[in-house]
């Protein structure tokens, strides 16, 4: 039986691949460049691992309960404002330098997908960027992410987080529109009932239909008077509809509407 609500397939998202980007580069950020029993190393891996991982479990649970998907996807969203201001205090509190959002370095780190976008151009069988495995991804963002200077991922990951949020933003948005269109699990599986009902109604008012004139006495056929019995038209305009026809057919053409 098909799913009312189908569910999972987070992997291929851009919002759960970059989340695993976000993810994988703060736990070697902190790795490199924080005291491993300090509580701001264990707080920023917490965050990018909620951002992550409550994405994958909204996505399963969207298959019965649309207020626990948003739910989790908005706690996706939240964990990673939270990185993010990690981020941005790691480099207020060392003096270091953060991009502006126009800078030259910001906008290269926003422009990979674009960039990679346009190095398909000449390839038979271009590949989106969420075809990729996560170590192609990766490679991708490398050349900030894998930097020795930490100022540099600190500002490229503040960059790859402002794209997630943005992306959960336009999710969030769309599953809001499509509870308020569609409304939650429980109202669709009312709604199918209710259609299942109809359906199994409809096929017991024809079964019913086609017993009465199963039962009904044959009329004598109008043109020769010999017997008539049921039969279904096959063609023309009637099709479908049921008729009774001279048994003597087709010598006799004989019909009588029921």
């Amino acid at each position: 039986m098909k799913k009312i609500r189908p569910s999972g397939g987070y992997r291929h998202t851009a919002s759960f691949q970059t989340a695993t980007i976000i993810y994988d580069a703060t736990y070697w950020f902190c790795e490199a460049f924080l005291d491993p029993r300090s509580r701001t190393n264990d707080q920023m891996v917490q965050a990018a691992r909620s951002g992550r991982q409550n994405i994958a479990e909204g996505s399963r649970a969207s298959a019965t309960s649309s207020q626990t998907e948003l739910r989790l996807v908005n706690v996706a969203r939240a964990s990673l404002d939270e990185l993010l201001l990690d981020y941005e205090d790691y480099l207020r509190h060392r003096r270091l330098p953060q991009w502006d959002r126009e800078s030259p370095e910001a906008q290269a780190v926003r422009g990979v997908s674009t960039a990679f976008k346009k190095d398909q151009t000449n390839l038979s069988n271009p590949t989106n960027l969420t075809d990729l495995t996560d170590a192609q991804r990766w490679a991708l963002y490398s050349p900030w992410l894998d930097h020795k200077d930490p100022a540099i991922r600190a500002n490229a990951l503040i960059c790859i987080i402002n794209q997630a949020n943005f992306l959960l933003d336009r999710q969030i948005a769309s599953l809001e529109a499509a509870f308020i269109d569609e409304g939650g699990y429980s109202e669709q599986l009312a709604t199918a009932r209710l259609q299942k009902r109809k359906q199994d109604q409809s096929d017991r008012a024809d079964l019913t239909h086609q017993t009465d004139h199963s039962i009904a006495k044959p009329p004598p056929c109008p043109v020769c008077g010999s017997l008539m019995s049921l039969r279904t038209a096959k063609t023309g305009k009637n099709a479908g509809q049921s008729f009774w026809g001279c048994t003597s057919y087709p010598n006799c053409k004989g019909t009588v509407k029921l």
